[in-house]
């Protein structure tokens, strides 16, 4: 028994020890500094000619938070956020732009990457080809997500325009639908009335719909010209009846009709590279 109390005892001891020496190696936070972000130009100057995609129109700059420890300035690796959002939503959107940046102290844009955070869909997603008053601001933070400290706004003006299709658009303007999941089955060139009853209406550039009953089941493709399978469209696998995505391809699969007869709204992006369709 004394054997037995004397080993509970310095089993005891050790653990105090040991705890007494993780709390003396504890790191602790003391001090950090919101950084200042300054930026090349308040009005970069975005070019939609391809040839300019890849010149660098604007540059964001800040200073080093400089966090410190109990064990001195931090090794950890700071990483930083630059945020955008329109002059008057302080950030709040819910689509406010973000990029993500490690350990530098800069990021340098190029006209694509700009129009891409600024109009792409995936993105701020903001109407093109018209001003915009933004702000930017720089958020630093430790680890995943802590110890965050936000710099100043950084005011400036710019102009995005319509980013390109992700699917080209047809050469001609024109788009039919053929196949059994319509009345005129298979056939290409569609006879009439099919010729008229089947074919897209443009309503933009990049924007094709068409109204039609269907009886259900089967499968369609898309063609831009009368009686040519080449340059067709056609699903990209994965997608659904009533949706997914599409792309210029001479090959399957094809887009499946809706499970039960009845009048269909079927709407093409070619902007964003999808496809829909809503029971009317």
């Amino acid at each position: 028994m004394k054997t037995l109390m004397k080993i509970t005892a310095l089993s005891i001891a050790m653990s105090m020890l040991a705890g007494c020496e993780k709390d003396e190696n504890q790191i602790f936070y003391e001090s950090g500094t919101e950084p200042v972000l300054s930026a090349s130009t308040t009005t970069p100057i975005l070019k939609p000619e391809p040839a300019f995609d890849k010149d660098n129109v604007m540059t964001f700059s800040w200073t080093n938070p400089d966090y410190k420890f109990t064990t001195g300035i931090s090794s950890h690796d700071v990483n930083y956020r630059l945020e955008f959002d329109t002059v008057g939503s302080n950030f709040n959107n819910p689509r406010k732009g973000v990029v993500v940046v490690a350990k530098n102290l800069s990021k340098t844009f190029t006209t694509g990457e700009m129009n891409a955070l600024l109009s792409g869909l995936n993105q701020m997603a903001l109407t093109p080809d018209r001003d915009y008053n933004m702000e930017a601001r720089v958020v630093s933070y430790v680890g995943t997500n802590s110890l965050q400290l936000t710099s100043n706004k950084v005011s400036f003006k710019v102009r995005p325009f319509s980013p390109p299709p992700v699917v080209p658009v047809p050469d001609a303007g024109t788009l039919w639908a053929t196949g059994d999941a319509f009345a005129s089955g298979w056939n290409n060139p569609l006879p009439a009335p099919y010729n008229t009853t089947q074919r897209f209406t443009r309503v933009s550039n990049t924007l094709y719909e068409l109204v039609s009953t269907m009886p259900g089941g089967g499968g369609y493709k898309l063609i831009q010209e009368p009686g040519v399978w080449g340059t067709q469209y056609k699903m990209i696998t994965g997608g659904g009846w009533d949706g997914g995505d599409f792309e210029k391809k001479d090959a399957d699969p094809a887009f499946p009709g809706p499970p039960a007869a009845g009048k269909y709204k079927i709407t093409f992006n070619f902007q964003s590279g999808k496809y829909t369709v809503a029971k009317q």
